[in-house]
């Protein structure tokens, strides 16, 4: 969704029903009072997994002991970011970039982003992120990655492998965005999770905006 400023709006709305991991429950959103009820206020309460429709994972989620969603340090959120293009059933080694910088952030756009998704329909064969791309993006050192799907991991691998890798090496992960129409290439990324207390991870809203080379129109 385009936003003012060039500002690009790459999270998913949270709304009742959603598609939502198998196991997590499913997400409900109903208003707990209104005007239609006789209240003298609008009042709406969420029930849900930390784990639904766009949020970051924090270590917690797979190591005994990890950082606390509330501990992200916000240099992660905030700066710039690659979003790169993916057309296998898997993201390999061979689609991460190879002139990562210390510090990046990339987010990767698969045939995920052309699907709804989020629509009530699980889709187990989701383009996730391969062990051997997870490596490469901890062997360069990156800050954060983020991928189109509920999960870096494919629904039939091991969860704890690639989130342990990443999550171990200091990667945090962004789940659940949406890129459809968005092009390869350079961005600002701001990416805000909700700061619950100790929380494995957490609902965020993500935005992206084209970065402006000097001299263009």
């Amino acid at each position: 969704m385009a936003l003012n400023g060039g500002w690009i709006d790459i999270s998913v709305p949270l709304r009742t029903g959603m598609t939502v991991w198998p196991g997590d429950g499913g997400a409900r959103i109903e208003r707990a009072a209104s005007f239609e009820q006789g209240a003298a206020y609008n009042m709406t309460r969420l029930d849900m997994s930390a784990h639904t429709g766009t949020h970051m994972d924090a270590p917690l989620h797979f190591l005994r002991g990890g950082r606390a969603i509330d501990t992200l340090p916000p240099e992660v959120m905030i700066g710039p970011a690659r979003v790169v293009r993916a057309t296998g059933d898997a993201i390999q080694a061979s689609d991460v970039p190879d002139d990562l910088a210390p510090g990046a952030r990339v987010l990767f756009r698969t045939r995920n982003s052309e699907r709804e998704m989020f629509a009530g329909t699980f889709f187990e064969d989701f383009v996730y992120l391969a062990r051997d791309g997870a490596a490469k993006l901890v062997e360069a050192r990156a800050a954060l990655v983020g991928i189109d799907a509920l999960s870096v991991s494919g629904y039939h691998e091991d969860p704890s492998d690639t989130h342990r890798l990443l999550l171990g090496a200091g990667v945090w992960i962004l789940e659940g965005v949406c890129l459809r129409g968005i092009e390869p290439g350079e961005y600002e990324l701001v990416c805000l999770p909700l700061r619950i207390q100790g929380a494995d991870g957490a609902p965020a809203r993500a935005l992206i905006r084209p970065v402006r080379r000097p001299g263009a129109a």
